[in-house]
């Protein structure tokens, strides 16, 4: 029998501040190990922000739907994936301004394991030709709260679900709908998000959407390898490329090193299917995976500095590469959705903390590169960066 509570919806004047349920609340006989709590941060610049965690007996994740949402942290036994952001969030988008004439005031709202940049744009900032910025650094869908969020419990299934609708809408502009849904089920080291993003105008509109996953420490430590079937590696830009012949691995952090970008082409099975692995310098990774008919282009980011300023990677398919949006355009990648139609995307994740699962996932992902070596080039390439 399922279960469900209704915790925000602005339509209704409906918002419940607290809840806490456990097994003993739950009907079922699968419920063991299940727990839902909400509460909402007071003080400082995450004041008002809305938290939710899930916990299945085997992870728990910590999820904002004020920050369009997004996942802040998981927790697996001894492993947390997520990064420590000199920010230390989350914060609030009332402190964030995404407009300021940097271009990249994004930045100082960012602190989660999971973000999604979009839904108009989702890669760097793009000034016109009056130098006014028209699309900031990444989007706004991140810093956008849902509206309406309802957790669900199904004792006879074990299964437990968050989800949240978020427009990014205005008048004389698109209007677009994320409706996310996260599924964790009960006692297994692993979750799944389905996405839908909704076109509510009468018009074709056009959108661009990326999954932003960061780790870092003390998950992520010089020693990390990046296990992923890939076909081509492409520096994004001039100091990228003397980074990409080490694309697959993780050094020290140094000051001043900068960020490296690469564009990759991924193998697929026949449905499209394929899967990443992140190996930390011990016996554990995490795996994820997605459908590159709905996530064709993915991105790793790289941001090997001192702890202080932020050890991170980011491991981040989207519907294209996070250039500037027009630049996207023009190599045809930005999707386009007919008045009223929907896309969805698909992502699940695998915490593993054993030798015998790490290798039979990385085996997988061998299994779909069928042997062959990556082509990595030495500098940008045209078409995929305008560098």
């Amino acid at each position: 029998m399922s279960q469900s509570w209704l915790l925000t919806d602005v339509d209704q004047r409906v918002f419940v501040p607290e809840l806490e349920r456990g097994p003993a609340d739950f009907t079922g006989e699968l419920v063991r190990g299940l727990r839902v709590k909400k509460y909402v941060l007071r003080g400082g610049l995450g004041d008002g922000v809305d938290v939710i965690e899930v916990e299945n007996g085997a992870v728990r994740l910590v999820l904002l739907p004020t920050r369009g949402m997004g996942i802040h942290k998981v927790f697996c036994g001894d492993v947390e994936l997520g990064w420590q952001s000199p920010v230390r969030g989350p914060v609030h988008p009332t402190f964030v301004n995404l407009f300021e004439g940097s271009g990249i005031g994004w930045l100082a709202g960012f602190d989660e394991w999971l973000c999604r940049c979009g839904l108009e744009s989702n890669g760097g900032p793009e000034w016109n030709e009056a130098g006014r910025l028209v699309h900031p650094l990444h989007g706004r869908i991140a810093n956008t709260p849902a509206h309406r969020v309802e957790i669900s419990v199904d004792g006879q299934t074990g299964e437990i679900s968050v989800s949240g609708i978020v427009d990014e809408s205005r008048l004389f502009g698109r209007k677009l709908r994320l409706t996310s849904t996260v599924r964790l089920r009960g006692g297994e080291p692993s979750f799944s998000i389905h996405d839908e993003v909704t076109n509510l105008s009468s018009e074709p509109t056009d959108f661009e959407l990326l999954y932003h996953i960061n780790f870092g420490l003390p998950f992520l430590q010089p020693g990390a390898t990046l296990v992923a079937p890939a076909v081509n590696v492409v520096p994004q830009t001039s100091h990228s490329a003397t980074d990409v012949a080490r694309w697959n691995t993780y050094g020290p952090g140094e000051a001043g090193l900068g960020e490296f970008v690469h564009f990759f082409t991924l193998a697929a099975d026949a449905e499209g299917r394929t899967n990443v692995l992140l190996k930390a310098a011990d016996d554990r990774a995490a795996a994820l995976h997605f459908n590159t008919r709905q996530l064709p282009c993915f991105t790793q980011w790289k941001l090997q500095q001192p702890g202080s300023d932020g050890y991170v990677t980011g491991l981040e398919p989207g519907t294209n590469y996070p250039n500037v949006r027009s630049f996207e355009e023009q190599q045809g990648r930005v999707p386009t959705l007919q008045p009223g139609a929907s896309q969805s995307f698909d992502l699940a994740f695998d915490v593993l903390t054993t030798q015998e699962a790490v290798a039979a996932h990385a085996a997988a992902i061998e299994k779909l590169a069928g042997g062959k070596p990556p082509r990595v080039f030495e500098r940008p390439q045209p078409g995929w960066s305008p560098a």
